[in-house]
């Protein structure tokens, strides 16, 4: 496999690195704003430049039911259909297998889901899911898996992750009879195994004997109590090699990611800054603000002093919450530019901490400062 994922430095096992895609190299630890349908929610692709955004994700099944491959590959490929120069990761579809539980089968050979637009059947294997990412032009795509919930029995898990490893096989083989590598794009496999260490440990030597780019692991945060999530996290990256990168898939709050960067992870994403600007929630270093609350009517300072981006530069707390409250769309663009901002400058952070030395003192100090506002919130009055 051609040298493509740099590490630069590392503080006991947090790593700094440079990962290198056909769109440009990207810096980790590094978070991925998500972009389900080609478009990050409420931020055009000018905004998440300016924010810091390297790299987005988007998802295969969506974009394969609307507007559909075919169509984004006559038009040019995902990057310009979505106007975004950037690097794009692809999810491989294998979340909705657990998402979408009430409208799908799983067999060896694939799944069968039922459209949640208009209850067409469609049908997802390892090939079509290549076929699907190499038109979409994705820069990084990812192996279809079998995502078990939260809680399963162990032989639950233990034939998810069996299939699991089977169908990366499969897509490995695809992604290079479709020419893919020789384009520059990675194939990232996906480590599952539930909250079973031992199933985590096999899946991971399992996928690392197949020699893939780069490493996701799934099955996290769905559902299961934060520690067993990070104890998941802690289960793989043992077993994965300090070549490639790793990806978290679906996380997280900031400490998560901070803790997460501390077990050896590089890579994340989450709906949580983009979804939760549309409610009126903000992140600040001292934890999380709902602008909703009365307490902010009057308040005329900027979410976070000295956070360089256009909506700390130019806007109150007062007028932002003006906004969620009268139900205006600016006030889901400023909000939604403000937490990506905060997200990507934590990751910037955390990246000057691991190359200095200093990252694990660090994160345990911004952690400990962010969960203590974020327990004085909790115990305030939603105000009205």
């Amino acid at each position: 496999m051609p040298a493509h994922f740099d590490l630069l430095s590392t503080t006991d096992a947090a790593r700094r690195g440079r990962l290198r895609t056909a769109h440009g190299a990207v810096e980790t630890p590094a978070f991925m704003p998500v972009g389900t349908q080609g478009t990050v929610k409420a931020a055009t692709p000018a905004q998440l430049r300016e924010v810091g955004a390297q790299i987005i994700l988007s998802n295969t099944y969506h974009l394969n039911l609307r507007p559909g491959p075919a169509l984004i590959r006559e038009l040019g490929g995902l990057h310009k259909f979505m106007a975004w120069d950037g690097a794009i990761l692809t999810d491989s579809g294998g979340f909705q297998v657990f998402s979408l539980a009430k409208l799908r089968q799983i067999t060896d050979d694939g799944v069968s889901f039922r459209s949640h637009l208009d209850g067409a059947e469609v049908f997802l294997g390892p090939r079509e899911c290549m076929d699907i990412q190499a038109a979409l032009g994705s820069d990084i795509a990812m192996a279809l898996d079998e995502c078990p919930p939260w809680p399963a029995k162990a032989e639950d898990v233990c034939a998810a992750v069996g299939r699991t490893v089977r169908w990366a096989k499969s897509c490995r083989v695809a992604w290079g009879e479709l020419g893919q590598p020789e384009l520059g794009r990675h194939l990232f496999a996906i480590v599952q195994g539930s909250s079973f260490a031992e199933l985590r440990r096999e899946c991971a030597e399992a996928l690392v004997a197949l020699d893939f780019p780069g490493y996701a692991i799934g099955g996290v945060s769905v559902g299961e109590p934060e520690p067993e999530m990070l104890a998941a996290v802690a289960a793989s990256t043992p077993y994965l090699p300090a070549d490639r990168p790793r990806y978290v898939m679906g996380v997280g709050t900031p400490p998560q990611l901070l803790q997460m960067i501390a077990l050896g992870a590089d890579m994340f994403d989450c709906v949580m800054p983009t979804r939760l600007a549309r409610h009126g929630c903000a992140f600040t270093p001292d934890g999380p603000v709902n602008l909703k609350n009365a307490k902010f009517a009057r308040d005329a300072r900027p979410l976070v002093e000295g956070l360089d981006n256009y909506t700390c530069r130019h806007f109150t707390r007062a007028y932002l919450r003006h906004l969620v409250m009268c139900g205006e769309i600016l006030g889901c663009t400023l909000l939604t530019l403000h937490n990506l901002h905060f997200y990507l400058d934590l990751m910037a952070q955390a990246r000057a901490q691991i190359e200095s030395g200093g990252f694990t003192s660090w994160s345990r100090e911004w952690c400990a400062r962010y969960n203590a506002g974020a327990k004085e919130a909790e115990a305030l009055p939603a105000g009205d």
